[in-house]
């Protein structure tokens, strides 16, 4: 293993992310990451994880400045070096890791998209007419799931006044309630689902999964026609946690439910909203 090449340890790397359940899209991003790296330090005929130290790894960041990578993208690749070394001297390949005292760009983080009260109203009238899709935003809108989680589902994890998310990718499996409206949305929906073999919730006319990028256009669709501005599917995620934090429902309910890993990541929304004195010990229905 001394001798391993940077190509190969970025191949156990990939490997150990797959076996660790990470996402398709996290590892490709960790694999671009990474191998752009490789390149950069290949030009210097550097081919060796423990050849490279940290002047290497502060040249390659301020390259990617000069190429023009926003300050955001450079921090999520050195995210990315940090993890990939780590992985490293875990594995014992090298003993220190190069870039763990690399410092991060600073950068503004963008507040999170929260539609309003009028905003989210006009998005379930001009979305009514499909029962299909309607019943997607009910869920997404009033449960706070990923889209993910929602193309994922299947018929038994449905339960009259609940769902389960199974455990996907790096996600942990959880129930979460179901109130009158997506109940509603979802007990109209099933009646007209088409009858097929498939289990997944959410199918197309001929019977296949509704797929994440068609169920994203359908929704990009609605915002146009319902005149909503800058927003996205995720975006009702994102209103669906800071109403009920704005309603005084607890953090920790609210992290549990929506599957976040960290109770900090809730807690960031907690500058976005105004909260009321009330404290309900109930999910708010939008």
């Amino acid at each position: 293993m001394d001798n391993l090449s940077l190509n190969s340890a970025l191949e156990h790397f990939v490997a150990d992310l797959k076996k660790k359940n990470r996402s398709t899209s996290t590892i490709l991003a960790y694999r671009k990451d990474v191998d752009q790296l490789i390149k950069f330090v290949g030009q210097q005929n550097l081919s060796l994880p423990q050849e490279v130290n940290p002047e290497h790894i502060e040249a390659f960041k301020n390259y990617l400045g000069q190429e023009k990578y926003t300050p955001k993208s450079i921090s999520r690749k050195i995210n990315s070096l940090k993890t990939f070394y780590r992985f490293l001297v875990d594995l014992g390949l090298i003993k220190d890791n190069p870039a763990a005292n690399i410092a991060h760009p600073k950068y503004e983080v963008k507040p999170p998209r929260i539609l309003s009260k009028m905003e989210y109203r006009s998005l379930r009238d001009v979305s009514r007419e499909d029962i299909r899709i309607f019943a997607i935003i009910e869920l997404l809108l009033q449960t706070g799931i990923r889209i993910s989680e929602l193309a994922n589902l299947r018929l038994e994890d449905v339960d009259n006044d609940k769902i389960t998310i199974r455990p996907f990718e790096s996600h942990c499996q959880r129930e979460v309630p179901l109130n009158k409206s997506a109940q509603s949305a979802l007990a109209e929906y099933l009646k007209i689902r088409p009858k097929t073999k498939n289990q997944t919730v959410f199918i197309t006319k001929s019977g296949k999964p509704f797929l994440i990028r068609n169920i994203r256009t359908a929704i990009n669709r609605l915002f146009k026609v319902a005149d909503i501005k800058n927003a996205k599917v995720n975006d009702l995620r994102h209103t669906f946690i800071a109403h009920q934090l704005s309603a005084g429902v607890p953090l920790t309910l609210v992290s549990r439910l929506v599957g976040h890993k960290r109770i900090t990541t809730t807690e960031k929304y907690l500058e976005f909203i105004k909260k009321t004195n009330s404290a309900p010990e109930t999910i708010k229905e939008l």
